[in-house]
């Protein structure tokens, strides 16, 4: 069984998503956006709501966030209704190559961990620079090659920690997808993943409540689904985490500024 077809269907239902880096990667992203309250913000990939329930309840903007798949759009929504900021957020299914929004609309577009999944990352980055407004931000927290080329049993444990569609790329490739969308004051900070590290900010992002209700969630479906079993067994095979991941794979924030309307190449 290919670990592609049931990665996110499962992450769906369990309701839980990660980012790589924690919470404070997610802060230091929105700093380098210059968030502020009163804005709009979409959330691309938004998974299980968590990040855009947070921009809506902390900075009081109003949050957008789409997601590919239905199920996860679904439990955003009980994330929004659970944390009480159904006023300032919704959420709705769109694919991120593809967004159902008119051009110069956000003042922040955002994604994390999900701009290394589609084959075409450059359709993705340039539709994220087309609806947000002149003078806007784009932002991108992204798995993230240190050192390439990758050997072949660490990229196939990433393919099966983050997904076996991923497609990271190094720093300069993620640069050049932002410049080549006609972005400005690019700014770039890359850093190393930390198991430790993103275990805590899965706590810290999603509290103990959450966390909880999606161990039961995982439990009762490891209990009544075979395919879900053979999921988890098959992440199980690929063993501990390799001893050289801190050396090849980090995550990076990229975030570039949309060229105000005069500054706007013809």
């Amino acid at each position: 069984m290919k670990v592609e077809k049931h990665f996110f269907d499962f992450a769906a239902e369990v309701g839980l998503t990660k980012h790589l880096g924690g919470q404070d990667a997610t802060d230091r992203m929105l700093t380098l956006c210059h968030i502020q309250p009163g804005q709009t913000v979409l959330d691309v990939g938004c998974g299980a709501g968590s990040t855009a329930c947070y921009i809506a309840g902390v900075h009081n903007c109003d949050v957008i966030g789409v997601d590919i798949l239905p199920r996860m759009v679904d439990r955003a929504r009980e994330r929004a209704r659970r944390t009480k900021v159904e006023d300032r957020v919704t959420f709705r299914t769109a694919d991120a190559l593809s967004l159902p929004f008119e051009t110069n609309t956000f003042d922040i577009v955002f994604t994390e961990s999900v701009s290394a999944f589609p084959s075409d990352k450059q359709h993705a980055v340039d539709e994220y620079t087309r609806v947000t407004r002149p003078g806007g931000y784009i932002g991108l927290n992204e798995s993230t090659w240190l050192k390439t080329p990758p050997p072949p049993e660490l990229l196939e444990w990433v393919e099966q920690d983050v997904g076996t569609t991923v497609a990271p790329l190094d720093e300069q490739g993620w640069r050049r997808l932002l410049e080549r969308a006609g972005l400005r004051d690019i700014v770039v900070e890359v850093g190393k993943v930390d198991p430790g590290t993103e275990s805590r900010g899965l706590l810290q992002r999603y509290g103990a409540g959450s966390l909880m209700r999606s161990v039961f969630r995982a439990f009762r479906m490891y209990l009544h689904d075979p395919a879900y079993r053979s999921f988890v067994r098959s992440v199980s095979d690929q063993g501990v985490i390799p001893e050289q991941l801190n050396a090849y794979f980090g995550f990076g924030l990229y975030v570039g500024r949309k060229p105000a309307s005069e500054q706007l190449c013809p």
